[in-house]
């Protein structure tokens, strides 16, 4: 299986690709104007408690206050014990109190950032929990003597350090004592760095930013086994060069300077992809296809066979789209960071085995997702309910903003209804004021239809209430827009 990461550089944006055997898998995007705040560590005050929530609002210096869950409020003297729900939110905070917070959501839609006091700093092989003694093991790691030996080595290195607890990411399996040894180093010392900004920074405010995107994915990606990391700017390429060197050594002879005429991701289609990405319709191979709608509250995928006949008969036409299309949901779910409740329609299948398998199917595509999904059976109704973990936003709230025609519903009414629409304000104007004649200002189409299909309608109008009506087309109206002027 081939595997690359791709890096695209403007002064504005970074953008990063990651491709599996020529298919893009995977985009994420960060702009100057708005980078991701996942990760960042804030000094806040708490400005409102709100105990109906068992929640709290927290002014960290973002355009609107941030979200802390009582759940993610560390109780006791630094112990990290997570508080469940069993502590009053009234007990943990106050209102004016000034907390060290860290994002673990960023801003979607209306909702602001949500915070924990549980703070994480991850390194490459380690992630520190500053208020916590325990030592985790990834759960991808499944031998039992490997996670005894990783834990040791973590302890020994630890043992001297300041206090704090240790997560042993996936990516650790196999190293050695030095490895891990300077990881904790490493980790203490930025601590340190962060508890004197924390001491010096006044409430709200930044205490330490996480990694620009280009450097966060090769820290967070380290161990994906990767042929080559491509970048298209020299000067992002000597910052990953240098980074890689220190933090991931075996990835340096991997990272090479793109400096072809033909753009970086054309060269690998991928900005095809990107605009097929943020389309409702996905097209299968056997002819079939996927239909994805967002919503607020959740995230529909609809599956269908579409011009796919098959060969067989239609139990096995079926169970072949629906092995296909959990295929391409869990590509399109990585793709387009889709996250929240999903549910999929799949095909109605009439044998239990098929159903496991198509489950079993989309259960594998998953394993290599990084972020944490978790699926339920078949319900009732055929569907397949499942949730994806959501921290930034997907591809199409990022890159896309309500049409302002029909302010996100995806229709506008039709001209017939709005002809109709017309017709009772002229009604309801020439009833209420004593005018010579109504003037109608409306777009293009409206006006077209006015003239031509309801001409007669128009001529009815003007008998019944006396008076003439004149129409003229507005060219920066949209089809729903309207005024009736009274002359």
């Amino acid at each position: 299986m081939s595997e690359e990461l791709l890096i695209n550089v403007t002064p504005h944006e970074t953008r990063v690709a990651m491709v599996e055997n020529g298919v893009l898998q995977e985009v994420r995007i960060e702009r100057s104007t708005g980078r991701g705040l996942v990760g960042n560590i804030y000094k806040g005050r708490v400005v409102r408690v709100l105990p109906g929530m068992q929640s709290a609002f927290v002014e960290v210096g973002l355009e609107r206050t941030a979200f802390l869950h009582a759940s993610d409020v560390a109780v006791g003297d630094g112990e990290g014990r997570r508080n469940g729900g069993d502590q009053d939110i009234r007990a943990l905070l106050r209102e004016g109190q000034e907390i060290l917070v860290q994002v673990v959501k960023d801003p979607i839609g209306g909702k602001g950032a949500r915070l924990t006091t549980h703070l994480t700093i991850p390194s490459r092989y380690l992630v520190f929990l500053p208020g916590s003694d325990h030592i985790g093991i990834s759960q991808k790691i499944e031998e039992a003597d490997e996670r005894e030996r990783l834990r040791a080595l973590v302890a020994s290195a630890s043992a001297n350090e300041g206090r704090g607890g240790y997560i042993v990411r996936t990516v650790a399996e196999g190293v050695g004592e030095a490895e891990v040894a300077a990881d904790v180093t490493y980790l203490q010392r930025l601590w340190e760095s962060i508890r004197e900004q924390a001491a010096a920074t006044p409430a709200p405010g930044l205490v330490h930013e996480d990694l620009p995107l280009a450097l966060q994915v090769l820290r967070d990606m380290a161990g994906t086994p990767y042929e080559r990391v491509r970048v298209d700017s020299r000067e992002t390429y000597r910052r990953i060069r240098e980074f890689a060197e220190t933090f991931v050594p075996e990835m340096v002879e991997l990272i090479e300077h793109y400096p072809g005429e033909r753009p970086l991701f054309d060269l690998y289609s991928v900005e095809e992809e990107i605009g097929k990405a943020l389309e409702r319709k996905v097209e299968l191979k056997s002819g079939g296809y996927l239909i994805i709608d967002q919503t607020e509250a959740m995230t529909t995928v609809d599956v269908n066979t579409g011009a796919y006949v098959g060969h067989r008969n239609l139990e096995e036409t079926i169970f072949k789209t629906n092995l296909e299309a959990a295929q391409a949901i869990a590509r399109q779910l990585r793709l387009r960071n889709l996250g929240g409740i999903i549910i999929l329609d799949f095909i109605d299948m009439g044998d239990p085995e098929h159903r496991r398998q198509v489950l079993r199917a989309l259960e594998s595509a998953l394993e290599r997702d990084r972020a944490r999904a978790r699926i339920c059976e078949v319900s009732a109704l055929g569907l397949v309910e499942m949730t994806r973990k959501r921290t930034r936003e997907s591809l199409e709230q990022i890159l896309c903003e309500p049409c302002p025609t029909c302010g996100g519903r995806g229709t506008v009414k039709t001209t017939a209804t709005v002809c109709y629409e017309i017709f009772r304000e002229v009604l309801r104007s020439a009833r209420q004021f004593d005018t010579r004649e109504l003037l109608v200002l409306a777009a293009q189409d409206v006006v077209d239809r006015m003239l031509d299909e309801e001409s007669a309608s128009v001529a009815e109008l003007e008998d019944f209430i006396g008076r003439s009506v004149r129409f003229q087309v507005e060219a920066l109206y949209t089809q729903e827009q309207f005024d009736v002027v009274l002359l």
